[in-house]
C-alpha cells in the first residue's frame, strides 16, 4: 500500500469512497436540479480529476480518508447525471442506444481498471503512474465533457397554407 498503509486501512478507505458515493448522488442531484446538469457535470469530473492527481501527494491517514470522501462523492455524483444528460440532449428514438453505450463504456472501464491497475503496479512497483493515467483521463472526461453539445433538434416540417 502507498505511503506504508496496510491492506484494512486500504479496505476502510474504499468504505468511506463508497458510502460517500451514496451522499454524492444526492448532493449533486441537488445541485443539477437548481444549477442545471451540465455545469455540476463538468465541475464532479473535475473534482474527481483533481482528487486522482492529489492522491500523488497524500502520506497521513487522514489525507487519505478525505481525498476517498471528495473522491468518492464527486464519483457518485456524476454517474446519474449522465442519464439525465442523454435525455436532455438526445431525441426519445435514440435514448436506448445513448444510455446502452454510456452504461457499456462505464462497464468496460470499471472492468478493465482493476486488471490495468494491478499490471500498472507490477510493472513499476508504484501507484504513482496508475494515478496519474487515471488523473488524465479524468481530465480527458471533463475537456470532453466541456465540448459536448447537444444533438440537434428537428424542426417541424412547415405545414402548407
Amino acid at each position: 500500500m502507498p505511503a506504508g498503509f496496510t491492506w484494512f486501512i486500504g479496505d476502510l478507505s474504499v468504505f468511506a469512497h463508497v458510502c460517500s458515493s451514496l451522499g454524492g448522488r444526492i448532493v449533486y442531484g441537488t445541485l443539477a436540479d437548481r444549477l442545471g446538469v451540465k455545469p455540476v457535470l463538468i465541475a464532479g469530473l473535475l473534482i474527481q480529476a483533481l482528487a486522482l492527481a492529489t492522491y500523488l501527494l497524500v502520506s497521513q491517514l487522514g489525507e487519505f480518508y478525505a481525498l476517498a470522501v471528495i473522491f468518492g462523492s464527486a464519483y457518485g455524483g456524476v454517474m446519474p447525471l449522465y442519464a439525465v444528460l442523454a435525455r436532455e440532449n438526445f431525441p426519445l428514438k435514440m435514448m436506448g442506444t445513448v444510455i446502452g453505450g454510456t452504461a457499456m463504456a462505464g462497464s468496460l472501464g470499471m472492468a478493465t481498471g482493476p486488471i490495468a491497475g494491478g499490471l500498472i503496479y507490477d510493472t513499476f512497483a508504484s501507484y504513482a503512474w496508475l494515478y496519474i493515467g487515471a488523473w488524465g483521463m479524468g481530465l480527458g472526461a471533463f475537456l470532453m465533457a466541456l465540448s459536448f453539445r447537444p444533438f440537434p433538434k428537428a424542426r417541424a416540417a412547415p405545414v402548407p397554407a
